[in-house]
Order: structure tokens, then C-alpha cells, then sequence
């Protein structure tokens, strides 16, 4: 369902948020994200002086390297645009992140590491994407060399990719039903 039309309204601000998963030719894993805040007018600011229009107000970048357990091997992060000159220091503590693996309660381990006055709020907001980005980038690549390797695409998911994680992999789902049929269940009574 497309969304209704706006009110009338005027653009003030736009956040771009860009992830990207690369195959290393050594096998593992990079997943990049960047980060970038812009106002549509200008405005003052006490350490960057008059900040026009488009120029970025938040531009932060973040590489992870994963191996295939999706465990991270190397972090690190560079603030290109901050409000503040100070931002750029929390850069330095993104390498607290090797080690941690990507999974369930990967975004409280990165807070306990991470999180609060030793990191940038900026950065933090890119590892949730890249959490979504590991799985997108290192599942589908599998399914496809075993699909190459003349698997069906039942056989290359099997058990399913993330079972009851959303609407189309609920158990009572159709989805679930065509490709997993071994565990389909019926929908219960509403």
C-alpha cells in the first residue's frame, strides 16, 4: 500500500544511511556504512562556524571485517563532518568491537563495549544496519553457491533463514509452507 500524499510542508533535514557487504579475495568479510546529516539552510555553529546548506553536519564511516562465524576480526571508524571537534575522538575506541560476534543481543554487546561516553551515538546508529547487512550479504552469497552447486532453494535454506523473525517467515506463512514445508504449522485462531 503506497503512502497517502503529504500535507504541504517544507524539507529541513535529511539523514542518508548507505551499507555495503564485500567477499574479501582472502575469504573474509567487509561490510562498510556511512553516515551523513545535512540541513537545507544554513546555521551557526560554535566550533565549525556558518554550516550551509548540504554541507554534511554528521559524516561518519565504519568498516567491519567478519570471518564466516560472522565474528568481527577488525573494526575501525573515521568521523569526516561532527558539530563538535571532540566527536572525532571516538573513533579511536571502535577497535573495543573485535571479537564480539554478530547474532542475537549483538546491539547490547556492542553498548556494554562501546556505548555511552566512549563512543559516538552517530557510529553506534550504523552497527544496527550492519548487524542486517552481515546476514544479507553473507546468506544470500551461500545460497547462491549451493543453488550453483545444483541445490534447490529449498535444500540451500533448509530449516529457513530466520523462522517466525517477520510475516513472510512465520510458520503459518505461505512462504514457509512452499519452501519448508517440514515446518509449516497452521495459523492460530485470532
Amino acid at each position: 500500500m503506497p503512502l497517502s500524499p503529504p500535507a504541504p510542508r517544507r524539507h529541513l533535514h535529511s539523514r542518508q544511511v548507505r551499507c555495503e557487504g564485500f567477499l574479501r579475495e582472502d575469504g573474509l568479510w567487509d561490510l562498510e556504512a556511512e553516515l551523513v546529516d545535512a540541513k537545507t539552510y544554513a546555521f551557526r555553529n560554535h566550533w565549525r562556524g556558518q554550516v550551509e546548506p548540504g554541507v554534511p553536519v554528521h559524516r561518519m564511516r565504519v568498516r567491519l571485517t567478519l570471518d564466516d562465524r560472522l565474528t568481527i576480526l577488525a573494526a575501525e571508524a573515521e568521523t569526516l563532518a561532527s558539530p563538535y571537534a571532540v566527536c572525532a575522538d571516538a573513533a579511536g575506541n571502535f577497535p573495543r568491537l573485535v571479537g564480539l560476534r554478530i547474532g542475537p543481543g549483538w546491539m547490547r554487546r556492542v553498548k556494554e563495549r562501546y556505548g555511552r561516553t566512549a563512543g559516538c551515538t552517530h557510529i553506534l546508529e550504523l552497527l544496527y544496519p550492519l548487524g542486517t547487512c552481515a546476514y544479507q550479504t553473507l546468506g544470500p552469497w551461500r545460497e547462491h553457491r549451493r543453488q550453483q552447486a545444483g541445490m534447490s532453494e529449498a535444500e540451500s535454506m533448509k530449516g529457513g533463514p530466520g523462522l517466525d523473525s517477520c510475516m513472510a517467515f512465520a510458520r503459518s506463512s505461505p512462504v514457509v509452507r512452499t519452501l519448508w514445508p517440514e515446518e509449516y504449522r497452521e495459523a492460530e485462531p485470532a
